[in-house]
């Protein structure tokens, strides 16, 4: 128990059932803790921390929804008294600093170790002022820069038109580039956000508030779908264009 005797209460936002569950086993073993509420989305997270009224609110930034930063100010609002720690597998400077200055009371990666986690969930909601943060030094390093110096204007740009599902070679034409040039810049945003994909970059773009979604891909994350639903309906909406503005899939990602 803490010092007033009562247990932490806490929930858990993740989108990994099985995440979630072991998360749950080692918190609920603890006797000062317990696990009120699970949610996948951040639909579901609001309607469970409001009735629940946690402590500690564990999230993951990458659930199906709304981005992160507008679940967080969501949760700031609506449950002001919880306190909200980030647990994710994302590592990116951006984010962090974009959540912090929202008031995220830690933010710690997957990899920890259950004692650390624990650790955390005891400190923040013992000590009103405290931050945890464990992130890799490469983020820690990058958390003073600006946001402008992560992403330059022109990569923010390009971005943008990749989530309106344009290939290289149209992004290219709109912005009156090469393919190639395109394509480079494209690598260096991958490298940026430690993206995998075009999805992957879009989405920790957009849960980084680095851009802003396009108005279809903000209407599926506030109706809750998740990220892997959006490609296909993207490719969908592109097969449906005249021939001469469909997305060449075979040319759309950058060579590595």
């Amino acid at each position: 128990m803490n010092e007033t005797g009562a247990q932490i209460r806490v929930v858990i936002v993740d989108d990994h059932a099985l995440f979630r569950d072991g998360v749950n086993e080692i918190l609920q073993a603890q006797p000062d803790i317990r696990v009120v509420g699970h949610a996948g989305s951040s639909v579901e997270a609001l309607a469970v921390i409001v009735r629940e009224r946690p402590d500690i609110v564990l999230l993951d930034v990458e659930i199906p929804g709304v981005p992160a930063a507008e679940t967080v100010s969501a949760i700031r609002v609506r449950s002001p008294l919880s306190k909200i720690i980030v647990l994710t597998m994302y590592d990116g400077s951006q984010l962090v600093r974009h959540l912090l200055a929202q008031g995220i009371r830690g933010y710690l990666l997957k990899s920890v170790r259950w004692a650390e986690l624990v650790a955390a969930v005891r400190a923040v909601h013992a000590e009103s002022g405290r931050v945890i943060l464990s992130v890799s030094q490469d983020c820690l390093s990058h958390l003073n820069e600006s946001p402008a110096e992560l992403l330059t204007a022109r990569e923010r740009e390009i971005l943008e038109l990749t989530a309106d599902a344009l290939s290289n070679r149209q992004i290219a034409s709109a912005l009156e580039l090469t393919e190639a040039t395109v394509k480079r810049h494209l690598r260096n945003i991958f490298m940026k956000l430690d993206a995998v994909s075009r999805i992957d970059a879009v989405n920790k773009a957009i849960a980084g508030a680095m851009i802003r979604p396009s108005a279809p891909v903000a209407a599926e994350m506030a109706a809750g779908r998740g990220h892997e639903e959006r490609a296909p309906r993207r490719a969908t909406a592109a097969a449906g264009r005249p021939p001469s503005q469909r997305v060449d899939r075979g040319r759309s990602a950058p060579h590595h």
